[in-house]
């Protein structure tokens, strides 16, 4: 029978389809470096949003677009924020207010100030961690209209490159060992691998793990190519 760290071992640089807590039931304590991560909130997110025509009780709703499956429809249990607490040296996850009751206190949050032009959106984005440090970080990196529309979009929650990176790079060392427990489109599995981090990707919709699997195998090509 396999040990947890031989399991950890081969499931290091992949990204794997399955519930994440199955797979992080198998990793041993404190044995992930950083755990970046976006969850579903459960605020039902897909299912449209006032638009410009649509303020204030006037005019007609605009539908957002529509990815593969329902996917915003309930949190996480408790239990998933307990593996990643257990397994995670620092943990950082994306919409930590939603979740607020479900972790423990935070004195480090970070803020990703979006730029927003779309009275639509969320201004920012919360960001808890479970850093021992007593301040807020402030990330700006703009992400709305055109710009929020990248070629590699695949996923209704995806984050942008660019600000994966910048938590990263703050975050994290070279070699470190990174994880994303809903990896959806597999942005961190990239950003891991221009900053030569290691990481473990798990996405539980196979439709979502093999778009993110595909985008990782084109951007591994692209390397090989330059």
């Amino acid at each position: 029978m396999k040990t947890n760290m031989e399991y950890q071992k081969n499931i290091i640089n992949k990204i794997i389809n399955g519930d994440c807590l199955e797979v992080m039931k198998q990793l041993p304590d404190k044995s992930i470096d950083l755990v970046l991560t976006d969850p579903p909130y459960g605020i039902n997110a897909d299912k449209g949003f006032s638009g410009s025509t649509g303020f204030n009780g006037m005019g007609t709703k605009i539908e957002r677009r529509q990815y593969f499956n329902v996917w915003d429809m309930e949190r996480p249990s408790k239990a998933y924020f307990e593996e990643i607490i257990r397994i995670s040296k620092l943990c950082i996850i994306f919409g930590g207010n939603y979740f607020c009751d479900l972790l423990p206190p935070s004195t480090h949050w970070l803020v990703w100030d979006k730029l927003n032009t779309m009275p639509t959106f969320s201004d920012c984005e919360l960001l808890y961690t479970n850093s021992k440090r007593k301040s807020v970080m402030k990330y700006v990196c703009e992400w709305n209209g055109l710009i929020g529309k990248e070629l590699s979009r695949i996923h209704p929650t995806q984050k942008p490159e660019k600000i994966i990176k910048m938590i990263l790079s703050d975050y994290s060392n070279e070699n470190d060992l990174i994880l994303d427990c809903f990896s959806g489109s597999g942005t961190t599995a990239i950003a891991c691998s221009e900053l030569k981090r290691n990481f473990i990707c798990i996405e539980k919709d196979k439709q979502y793990y093999e778009a993110s699997c595909q985008r990782l195998d084109n951007y591994n090509k692209q390397l090989k190519l330059f």
